[in-house]
């Protein structure tokens, strides 16, 4: 007992830090508490532990404060953060939009090819960017091409995030375990793992793992055909509100002929009626040619009416009728738009828009107007407002936030939004291929073309300090410093080698790739309880210390981890995008684990077999 007791006493720093690093799993894994305090007493934990149990590293300096917060300098954090911010540019550009709407019109005529041509395009996208803002672009798209070929959203949604993490493993800023693991070998001493060092077997594991998400996993999914959720129908169609364009002597619309009853050049809107002197005329629209005078009454999606209000070519956008305030003339980096709706006891019930001075006073702009209850097809500046009427407005952003103690209009916060601006989409598409030219050539390090990149976003007006500041996600950035103090800390007190010694002494005598499958599936189970962050950064050491024991070179073992890392398929909380379907698929839990735990075994299978063939091990 006094033996035990002594050697527990020697060993406290090891023990106290395998106690951190289970309590960060479980934590992690429960999120009973925030994943910022988590983080925060994981480092804070360290800190206390070493100040009073200093430990010597391996150089022979004690380990101290400055190297176990040295992860929030880490360049690998760097990277990710600057390649946030790009992504949030190019996003915020509407840049990468043309290949949305270039993708949405061939869906018209040919749906079926389309949604396999969509998901080749964000996997291969999400090899260059960040997976989230890829599944927010192509989501609306694949639900629709969905709804047009009469199979249910379930049966697509899931695996367009699936897809996009299977692109995102294939290069070193794929995602940011690729980036973290990547760093831990730059630590040891060895040479960086290169833009495409791993591509080739990644993309054999990519390659298998699409073949099962595009064809066999949306019969798994088969059940949720007939589940359908209005708010995830509203959320991928995008919600109709009513907009009313006024002709002027010499305006783009004039001579517009109707054909077949529709006016195919205003593209994604219906025209609800049309409005000539006193005359209301409805569709179908047989022969009608529009004339100055007229007051054409569309309807169309947020998007839409932000895409033509802000696109100055747009030949609708001088004929918006904008009402008693005007943001035309506004530098759109100044708008912000916003959902309102109004109030039960409002004072702006049974008025019009024009008759409103409540909201005139706001400064805001009315772009749209949406009424659930029925169809209207009046004009905007004749209908009078009613409870629960949701408004589309457009002004300052000192004057959006300032209608939050507006009683008449309750602000929906979340759907607050700034203008993208259009005119830099093509600067900031330059600006993304430099960057990742520079880093794929290695003619400067991943690190130093991302941070220039995403400086020079925020110099040339691309995206401003504050939207760059907003693209910083607190919880990657405090997630990724408290495992890398994680990693270092059982680097310091032996326990990388203690677990790499088990794993080699448990497989004695087993073939190199027996090992590293059982590395493989063991990550890849942990992945999905835990962040991918936390996981690579975790395993990279332990793995970099068996490949020594092995005598192999630690590279292959690396890449091991950075495979593993990324197959987070089996539950809702593996990686974000998961989270982002989950409502639009009108998902539960039990979905992602009945189609993601077969995609995870046939990776496991895929690396087992094919990984030891590349290597000749």
């Amino acid at each position: 007992m006094i033996q035990l007791l002594d050697i527990i006493a020697v060993n406290i720093p090891l023990f106290a830090c395998f106690a951190i690093i289970i309590f960060a799993i479980i934590s992690y894994a429960a999120e009973k508490i925030s994943l910022e305090v988590t983080s925060l007493a994981i480092i804070a934990a360290f800190l206390v532990l070493f100040n009073f149990f200093p430990v010597v590293m391996d150089n022979g300096k004690t380990l101290s404060s400055v190297d176990l917060l040295a992860g929030f300098a880490n360049p690998a954090l760097i990277t990710i953060l600057s390649l946030l911010v790009i992504g949030q540019a190019l996003f915020q550009t509407g840049a990468l939009d043309g290949v949305a709407q270039m993708v949405s019109r061939v869906g018209e005529k040919h749906p079926q090819m389309t949604i396999a041509i969509v998901f080749l395009i964000a996997g291969t996208v999400s090899a260059f960017l960040n997976n989230t803002p890829v599944v927010i672009m192509f989501l609306p798209i694949i639900i629709g091409l969905a709804r047009k070929i009469k199979i249910a959203e379930s049966r697509v949604a899931m695996s367009l995030s699936f897809i996009s993490i299977l692109g995102g493993m294939t290069t070193l800023i794929g995602s940011s375990s690729n980036l973290l693991a990547s760093s831990i070998i730059e630590q040891k001493g060895l040479p960086a793992i290169g833009f495409f060092d791993f591509t080739a077997p990644a993309l054999m594991l990519s390659a298998v793992g699409a073949i099962y998400v595009i064809f066999i996993m949306p019969h798994i999914l088969k059940s949720n055909e007939k589940t359908t959720d209005e708010a995830a129908i509203n959320s991928a169609r995008g919600k109709q509100f009513l907009a009313q364009i006024r002709l002027c002597q010499d305006g783009p619309l004039i001579g517009m002929e109707s054909k077949f009853g529709l006016f195919p050049e205003l593209k994604n809107m219906t025209i609800r009626s049309v409005n000539r002197g006193y005359q209301t005329i409805l569709p179908p629209f047989e022969d009608l040619t529009l004339r100055a005078g007229d007051v054409v009454i569309v309807a169309a999606t947020r998007d839409v009416l932000t895409r033509n209000f802000n696109d100055k070519n747009s030949f609708i956008r001088a004929s918006f009728d904008y009402g008693t305030n005007s943001t035309t003339d506004l530098d759109p980096a100044d708008l912000t738009m916003v959902e309102a709706i109004v109030a039960p006891a409002s004072r702006m019930i049974g008025q019009t828009i024009n008759q409103s001075n409540n909201l005139a006073a706001t400064g805001a702009t009315v772009l749209g107007i949406q009424r659930r209850k029925r169809m209207m097809r009046q004009a905007i500046d004749e209908i009078r407002l009613e409870a629960g009427d949701v408004l589309l407005l457009l002004g300052r952003r000192a004057d959006i936030f300032g209608m939050r103690t507006f009683r008449d209009l309750l602000v929906l916060e979340w759907s607050a939004a700034d203008m993208p601006l259009l005119s830099h989409a093509r600067r900031t598409l330059v600006i993304f291929g430099v960057t990742i030219a520079l880093a794929a050539l290695n003619i400067v390090p991943i690190v130093i073309s991302a941070f220039i990149g995403a400086l020079v976003m925020i110099a040339t007006g691309s995206l401003n300090i504050r939207q760059a500041t907003r693209a910083i996600d607190r919880k990657i950035f405090l997630l990724i410093g408290a495992a890398l103090a994680m990693s270092t800390a059982l680097e310091a007190v032996g326990g990388a080698s203690l677990i790499a010694e088990a794993v080699v002494s448990s497989l004695d005598g087993s073939p190199i790739w027996v090992v590293l499958s059982a590395f493989f599936i063991m990550i890849a189970v942990l992945t999905n309880f835990l962040s991918n962050h936390a996981t690579a950064v975790l395993f990279a050491p332990i793995a970099y210390n068996t490949a020594l024991k092995l005598g192999v070179e630690p590279q292959i073992f690396i890449y091991t981890v950075i495979f593993a890392a990324n197959c987070s398929f089996a539950t809702p909380i593996a990686y974000q995008t998961n989270l982002l379907v989950m409502s639009p698929g009108n998902y539960k839990f039990f979905d992602f684990v009945k189609a993601g735990v077969p995609l995870v075994i046939i990776m496991w299978l895929t690396f087992t077999i094919a990984i030891p063939y590349y290597y000749g091990l």
